[in-house]
């Protein structure tokens, strides 16, 4: 892909931020209180995260061509960046504490403007030839990069890129919810809570119990995979999930010995959990009598905003913008996922995710980390030793369209991350704009892939520009 006649400037808010309360905080410079790190802000580290929609030529719409689209953006993110103002700061380490901090001096986010150059075709089903190529390196400490990327045939692609340490996923429906009200009505509903401080409360002493204790392991070198195994080992796809699929899936589960009706997520997880649980059976490098080795575990990131059950709390994390999620895991003996019907493994996916009291596990979580600061951590299963692991983080009711601020509809809305050394397999599960199929991004072991692309029953599908519902025009205007 070549990107030419790239444009970078720094847009400011149009307005000051209020004053700022003076709190006790952690790891953030006192300049704007809405930009607290939480315990488990740190905790989630410095990862550049990004959210790509991809948009048909505009001009059918009415709404103007690709210069009407920069100019929408550079008339209305001053006003935007005002009601967000910690996406202006830059990430910085605290000299004194060594935890990094965000520095809100108004410094401005980030906008790029760039045109991308056509060399071929383009294969959507391979991210690192697609996906993840539209989009534009930007500066460790910038805090949120907009960028704009038009395409000879007349479409475009806007990439909204920030930090895990502003917040989970559900950062991304903040900012194109808002950034769509904003562009359509000149409007800022609002209704967020910055407050990061909500969650950094820990109790004196700090108490958690062996489970949350045994989830952690430093995140650092010495306890990382080799880089190179770690790029050697995975391959990443993107794949769609037709809406019949899952339905199909979702009455075999419920037929097939499950005491209730599955859900999508419940059953398409039962048939991942037994393809992975096929490549382990299978590896040749586990011995026929290690029964002990010849596992595998599915895990799960748990938006806390919809499973704490105390008003308090349901209050504290309404509109929260941060990170408010929970890792949930469960672990098998391969051989026995392969033995029990489909039903009965969905099952286990809900009995797994349901266990846990979300309101306690916060509560640890965050005594957890105040008793392990300032060193980071991260989740055992997600480094790569032990149990071949598949995460889930599972975006099925996204509202992709919120991404329409005025040049139509996405015909693709979909989260990546760096995933830097972790050696296990990741999902990130979008939905299909104006459907109800889901668009998969996939980091997995080569061997689960095939298995993936090679069923008789095709759930998992390569992506597609024909699926996508782009024209022959924009198939070839989008090759990188």
């Amino acid at each position: 892909m070549s990107i030419t006649n790239a444009d970078r400037s720094t847009p400011k808010p149009a307005a000051s931020p209020p004053v700022p309360s003076r709190r006790p905080v952690i790891g953030m410079h006192e300049q704007a209180s809405f930009g607290l790190w939480s315990l488990i802000d740190l905790h989630a580290d410095d990862v550049q995260t990004t959210v790509t929609c991809v948009y048909t030529n505009p001009a059918p719409s009415g709404a103007g061509d690709f210069a009407a689209v920069v100019a929408t953006f550079t008339a209305n993110l001053p006003s935007f960046l005002s009601h967000l103002f910690f996406l202006t700061g830059r990430i910085a380490t605290n000299p004194a504490s060594g935890l990094l901090e965000v520095r809100c001096h108004n410094q401005g986010a980030e906008l790029v403007v760039a045109e991308v150059g056509v060399t071929g075709s383009l294969d959507w089903g391979n991210a690192g030839a697609s996906l993840n190529k539209i989009q534009l390196p930007y500066a460790a400490e910038v805090v949120m990069s907009v960028q704009l990327l038009s395409f000879a045939c007349g479409g475009f692609a806007v990439v909204w890129a920030t930090n895990h340490l502003l917040g989970d996923d559900h950062i991304a429906v903040v900012l194109l919810r808002s950034w769509s009200e904003l562009a359509l009505t000149g409007t800022f509903a609002g209704g967020l809570n910055l407050d990061r401080s909500v969650l950094s409360r820990p109790r004196s002493p700090p108490m958690y119990s062996a489970a949350v204790d045994g989830m952690f392991v430093p995140w650092d070198h010495e306890h990382e995979v080799n880089p190179l195994t770690a790029e050697a080992s995975f391959v990443e796809r993107l794949y769609f999930v037709e809406a019949a699929d899952i339905a199909r899936l979702r009455e075999e589960a419920t037929a097939g010995g499950g005491k209730a009706r599955a859900t999508s997520v419940q059953a398409v997880s039962a048939y991942l959990w037994k393809k992975l649980a096929a490549v382990v059976s299978s590896s040749a490098s586990i011995a026929k009598s290690d029964t002990a080795a010849r596992r595998c575990s599915m895990g799960y990131w748990v938006d806390l905003r919809w499973r704490v059950r105390s008003p308090e709390l349901r209050r504290t994390l309404s509109g929260y913008v941060g990170n408010a999620t929970t890792y949930v895991e469960r672990e098998e003996a391969a051989d026995a996922v392969l033995r029990k019907p489909l039903g009965v493994v969905a099952a286990m996916v809900r009995e797994a995710i349901a266990a846990v009291d979300y309101d306690e596990r916060l509560q640890e979580t965050v005594d957890w980390l105040e008793a392990h600061r300032p060193r980071s951590y991260t989740e055992r299963a997600a480094v790569g030793l032990g149990s071949p692991t598949l995460h889930q983080t599972v975006w099925a009711s996204f509202p992709c369209e919120a991404a329409d601020f005025g040049f139509g509809a996405a015909a693709l809305v979909l989260a990546t991350s760096a995933n830097d050394r972790m050696c296990s397999a990741y999902l990130c599960v979008g939905r299909q704009p104006g459907g109800d199929a889901w668009i998969v991004s996939a980091y997995v072991w080569p061997r689960l892939a095939a298995a993936l692309e090679n069923d008789r029953r095709r759930v998992f599908k390569p992506l597609t520009a024909e699926f996508l519902g782009l024209t022959g025009e924009m198939r070839r205007g989008l090759a990188l």
